[in-house]
């Protein structure tokens, strides 16, 4: 699994002009699922998610996580995150999962985030073309990647 995880001020997200869901303060998950990937990696990387230390604390440092804060994670769905583009400029999403077991696991890692303690897991549409709007904070980006993981 991989995750592009961004610092927040707000976001939302909307399908066909309809506003489906909105966060305030937080964050954005981009989360890919990979072909063959397992609950316990989803396991580790929603423990990594809803730990990350992204916030300042009184001093300014990075010290704090959404939940330490009470903020909020909007996670998206995006195979894209498995594009290869090694060869040529077309990407191949080969090495991302099918779309059945991919929302399935989409669907885990929302809740297992919210049994880690993130007091508003807002979702996306699965497979839907959706618009984010988001008001990055810092800007603040991290890439996780299960497969690099220590287990």
């Amino acid at each position: 699994m991989k995750a592009v995880v961004q610092r927040v001020r707000c976001a939302s997200l909307s399908v066909d002009a309809c506003l489906v869901s909105s966060i305030g303060q937080g964050l954005v998950c981009y989360l890919g699922v990979g072909r063959g990937d397992t609950v316990k990696e989803m396991q580790w990387l929603a423990k990594k998610v809803a730990g990350l230390r992204l916030f300042p604390d009184q001093a300014g440092k990075m010290n704090l996580s959404v939940k330490d804060c009470g903020f909020e994670i909007l996670v998206v769905s995006q195979f894209t995150l498995f594009g290869d583009i090694r060869n040529g400029f077309r990407p191949s999403f080969i090495e991302a999962e099918a779309p059945e077991p991919a929302e399935k696991m989409y669907e885990a890692f929302c809740a297992e985030l919210e049994t880690a303690g993130v007091c508003k897991v807002a979702r996306g549409v699965f497979g839907a073309d959706m618009l984010i709007s988001q008001e990055n904070q810092g800007p603040v980006t991290i890439i996780l990647d299960s497969a690099v993981r220590n287990l």
